[in-house]
């Protein structure tokens, strides 16, 4: 079964807040099963202009757990903390198997 990911591109445009939502979100990936591959970090646009400083893979145990994990609760109240706080440009896509 192949593994599912949220890839995400952000803008912060209130740390504090978004320094919430960074505490917030553990119950749901932990629940769900996801692992951080890439949180932050250097990066530099080669190609296109995003024009977000911040990006975020996330791994998860199959497709349908990230799915499950983006529409739980848990994650729905980690979300409140990060509207808001910033701009943010998320999808979920299913691995190769």
């Amino acid at each position: 079964m192949p593994k599912g990911y949220w890839m995400g591109h952000v803008r912060v445009t209130d740390p504090a807040g978004y320094a919430r939502y960074r505490e917030a979100n553990a119950a749901a990936f932990g629940k769900y099963g996801g692992r951080f591959l890439v949180r932050g970090g250097a990066a530099e646009e080669v190609e296109g202009a995003l024009g977000r400083e911040r990006h975020v893979i996330i791994e998860f145990p199959s497709y349908q757990a990230a799915l499950d994990c983006w529409n739980s609760p848990e994650y729905a109240a980690a979300k409140a903390e990060r509207d808001g706080a910033g701009e943010a440009y998320l999808i979920v896509v299913e691995g190769v198997g």
